[in-house]
């Protein structure tokens, strides 16, 4: 590259952020909805809705899920138990079968009983593997495009401000109706918006899997023993004894978590892992639930399983090093926050979203005169991705409401219509990438995802007018079909906007043609 560091900072923006922005969009949908997977999770199983209203303590959950895992598992060699919280209101009990695959149950915490059992649905739990594994490509190569995606990104960010000399200026200026240079200054406003959010959220995405992309240091470290390297990051409290196949009863898990409670200054388990139950070697370990500090990182204890007596504890102190991985590895997943602080994250990843689209059509804007192959590609997959991404997701969700309950691998048939409906607008819009394109996608969009709340008040008794009304389901449901509702109505009104007809205008600019020439 020519010429003075903004004008090749310019250029490294533009195409930077070109090769990367229709996956970028992916991460960041997939991203912003994570942040309220829990609530996600539970409007898409309508049979758990019941369980809201029933609060129960952490002390009484844990002796429930007990009596069920001793009636359903007794011998199991491996008992799980997910304690509820104010976002998940029952409790989740998980056991190893005979033969060795994980079963389920689901379980009211005040009264002790199994739930009815839920639809086979992957839930929120898609949304987050999607944001950083891709789902359908292995794991790890998944893990490694979304860092490279994450990487391009910082750059991106950096070399924009760099580029932009009046940033603050630029976030209040706005021309609408001016063809390229409007694109351009929602881009600048979108970018400007939530700028610390999105540099927080692309660099602590990258080191919460920096053993990944950097692995040399921890190998040279720990001399490739990894095992070393993994018990340093994720400590623990030990490794369970056998089973030594001598039959002995299990000790009353009420006491125990009461001991954890009180040795945590009052903060209750997340959970609880048992070893061997019902045998001599039994193993209790119970894990501090997560609260309102910023590390992802939580102490852990482990009790005899047969008399109760504390064995160990970890987690109660850490290194520096170890506590600044996990505060940025809570940033960014932010389990810590409360509910107003994850709206913001929300409305911070849709402004991202934004940022990355409206860079996308500002490149398209440009070269809209241009009738190559690459520039009708570009503007086929803006299409696809940005008024197509909606499409997926309410497909995805029209999906759980409508397959058959019975139906076999359920809820691997719920992301296979994600992606259909994907494919199927991004096929669309290279055969016409148009202006009617368009606004046939944004209206297939709004009518998908606003209209997800008449189909819930259809398909089932716990819909946003029975918690509005009667508070007889929970805030979440109502919650979830407000927010779709609101996003189906700006999706609508971007279609009708698009529906009017064109003004013309002399106006025209390229995206980083007037900071190219500032920088001369």
């Amino acid at each position: 590259m020519s010429g003075s560091l903004r004008q090749r900072m310019a250029s490294l923006h533009t195409w930077a952020g070109l090769l990367v922005c229709w996956l970028l969009l992916l991460m960041f949908t997939s991203g912003s909805a994570s942040y309220f997977r829990d609530e996600i999770t539970l409007w898409m199983k309508p049979e758990l809705h019941g369980a809201a209203l029933q609060p129960a303590s952490a002390t009484q959950a844990g002796e429930s899920a007990v009596q069920v895992l001793q009636q359903r598992a007794a011998h199991a060699k491996h008992w799980f138990i997910t304690l509820p919280t104010a976002r998940t209101p029952y409790s989740r009990a998980t056991w190893s079968g005979a033969d060795g695959k994980l079963q389920t149950a689901l379980i009211d915490p005040a009264t002790g009983m199994e739930l009815p059992a839920a639809r086979d649905t992957h839930a929120g739990a898609f949304l987050s593997r999607l944001h950083f594994d891709l789902y359908y490509v292995p794991p790890q190569t998944g893990r490694w495009i979304a860092g490279l995606c994450a990487m391009v990104l910082l750059v991106s960010l950096l070399s924009g401000i760099i580029i932009h000399r009046r940033i603050l200026r630029d976030f209040f200026t706005f021309r609408p109706g001016k063809g390229a240079r409007s694109w351009q200054d929602a881009h600048n406003a979108a970018g400007v918006f939530a700028l610390p959010f999105h540099l927080m959220i692309t660099y602590t995405g990258l080191v919460a899997l920096m053993f990944l992309y950097m692995p040399s240091a921890g190998q040279a470290v720990y001399r490739g023993d990894k095992g070393a390297l993994l018990s340093e990051i994720y400590p623990s409290v030990g490794k369970p004894a056998k089973a030594a196949g001598i039959h002995a009863p299990l000790a009353p898990i009420g006491p125990i978590l009461e001991q954890a409670q009180r040795h945590w200054q009052g903060r209750t388990a997340g959970s609880i892992s048992i070893a061997n139950p019902n045998d001599v070697n039994a193993r209790i370990g119970v894990t501090r639930a997560a609260g309102l500090e910023l590390s992802n990182k939580q102490p852990a204890m482990q009790f005899d399983g047969t008399s109760g007596a504390l064995l160990a504890s970890s987690g109660d102190t850490t290194s520096t090093a170890l506590a600044a991985h996990g505060v940025l590895y809570g940033l960014h997943i932010a389990r810590f926050a409360e509910p107003l602080l994850r709206w913001l994250f929300f409305i911070c990843g849709l402004a991202g979203t934004a940022m990355v689209a409206t860079g996308a059509l500002l490149w398209a804007a440009k070269r809209q005169r241009q009738s190559s192959i690459g520039t009708r590609l570009v503007q086929g997959l803006n299409i696809g991705c940005i008024a197509g991404l909606p499409i997926a997701y309410g497909a995805y969700f029209w999906a759980n409401r409508l397959l058959p309950l019975a139906l076999a691998q359920r809820a691997d048939r719920e992301v296979a219509i994600f992606f259909a409906a994907w494919g199927a607008a991004l096929l669309l819009a290279q055969w016409r990438p148009g202006r009617a394109m368009w606004r046939w996608q944004l209206a297939c969009g709004a009518c998908l995802l606003g209209g997800l709340p008449v189909l819930n008040y259809l398909t089932t008794d716990s819909h946003a007018l029975a918690v509005l009304l009667t508070q007889q389901a929970p805030l979440a449901v109502a919650a979830f079909d407000l927010t779709v509702l609101a996003l189906g109505a700006l999706l609508a009104a971007a279609a009708l906007q698009l529906g009017r007809k064109p003004q013309r205008t002399t106006a025209t600019l390229a995206p980083l043609s007037s900071m190219q020439g500032e920088a001369k």
